[in-house]
């Protein structure tokens, strides 16, 4: 237990070691003065001053709230650079975005992992599909843009395509924040992108971790990454096996790079500074290329269970052809109509600036081209019309005969910038 009195004395004892005065604490920390005074008698400062405030004093988060510097020749976690304390109370804060309204969720913040009941009496041959992801290098650029809401939408939403493309209703999302020192507005700001964007995809966050590695990762440096389990009835899996001839190959939009190619993205940043401010359709590049990973559970979850619908492949890194490529039965090919193709504004513009090869362009990028669905011949006009009501959904290729089994890119874009 706190003893907010002797909180309050140490509070004030430091302030007078250091020859700081009341009104002086509060114009630093930019309170006012009464705020100092009732801390000193026993009022706990809120937590997200308490680390300004520790600073500020010249302790630790954990000194102030034992009430007692530490020994100085002693070792302690807090001068190892993690408060206990101070992230304990951070966590009881973010507990607000763990609420969920899925009976299905058993416990909350607290117990050593989480519960989640899947029983599900309609599904008589259920499989659980697993995937787990990172928002690659695209996170760097979200810290320093000021994007750290938006990449978790980015992560989640990269995270519930992979599995709805095997036919899977996303269920529950573990999250991981691996940081050099917890800046509480920053982790506030994760936990609350990352809530939404499981609601928003229909799943629940249901806890995570926060691991605090000062010895391992840079103060300011954040790493996320998140897990999801999904569920899907065995005789509904949609894993490409009934892909056969004579199907066809459609498109449906991205909004821009997604969470792929974000390494060439910052290379050209970083060799010509002066494009993040460069319009494209009335926004800035850096509006362009941050805009978060588009999701597209919500547009395809009607079609799972559809005879017709053979197959389905998410476009991330390799492009067209290396994800769709994952999902062809052997002695199949699919041959894809490179003019058919909507390349979105902002890929002209990389590719211009960047002179990038088409070829190149298509092994980073999904160049406009998010989610391919493989259907059977005469139902393209049903799913495309189901599908545009969310997304552009249009037709880019065919299923052929061939030994082995490859994606064949033929033709050119339209023309680049």
């Amino acid at each position: 237990m706190l003893d907010n009195q002797k909180i309050g004395n140490f509070i004030s004892y430091r302030r007078k070691l250091l020859g700081l005065t009341q009104a002086e604490v509060a114009e630093k920390l930019k309170v006012s003065f009464q705020a100092v005074s009732k801390w000193e008698n026993g009022t706990l400062p809120n937590v997200e001053m308490l680390v300004d405030l520790a600073d500020l004093l010249q302790v630790s988060v954990d000194e102030i709230l034992a009430g007692q510097e530490r020994n100085a020749e002693s070792f302690s976690y807090s001068k190892a650079g993690v408060d206990i304390s101070y992230t304990d109370a951070m966590k009881k804060e973010m507990a607000v975005y763990l609420k969920t309204e899925d009976k299905r969720v058993l416990n909350g913040l607290g117990p050593f992992a989480s519960l989640y009941d899947i029983y599900f009496p309609e599904i008589k041959n259920p499989v659980l599909v697993l995937k787990a992801e990172e928002p690659g290098s695209k996170q760097k650029l979200a810290m320093e843009y000021g994007y750290s809401e938006s990449i978790c939408h980015d992560m989640i939403n990269h995270l519930v395509n992979d599995i709805a493309v095997m036919g899977a209703k996303p269920l529950a999302v573990l999250d991981t924040v691996v940081c050099g020192n917890a800046e509480k507005e920053t982790i506030k700001s994760f936990v609350k992108g990352i809530s939404e964007a499981c609601k928003e995809n229909e799943c629940a966050l249901v806890g995570g971790e926060t691991s605090i590695q000062p010895q391992v990762v840079d103060k300011g440096t954040y790493i996320l990454t998140s897990s999801i389990a999904g569920i899907v009835s065995k005789e509904n899996l949609i894993d490409g096996s009934a892909i056969k001839e004579g199907d066809v190959v459609l498109a449906v939009a991205s909004n821009g790079p997604h969470t792929n190619g974000y390494s060439l993205v910052r290379m050209l940043m970083d060799k010509m500074p002066q494009i993040k401010l460069d319009k494209i359709q009335g926004e800035t590049f850096i509006e362009q290329i941050m805009k978060p990973h588009t999701p597209y559970y919500k547009a395809i979850k009607d079609l799972f269970g559809s005879p017709y619908i053979h197959g389905m492949a998410h476009i991330t890194g390799g492009g067209i052809e290396g994800n769709l490529c994952r999902i062809i039965p052997e002695g199949l090919s699919a041959v894809i109509d490179l003019v058919k193709i909507k390349p979105l504004p902002v890929f002209s513009y990389i590719q211009s600036v960047g002179n990038i090869g088409q070829e190149e362009m298509l092994s980073t990028f999904n160049c406009g081209v998010g989610l391919t669905i493989v259907v059977e011949s005469g139902y393209e006009e049903k799913v495309m019309k189901a599908v545009c009501g969310h997304y552009d959904c249009y037709e880019i290729g065919e299923i052929v005969k061939r030994d082995g089994k490859q994606v064949i890119l033929e033709g050119n874009l339209k023309k680049w910038i």
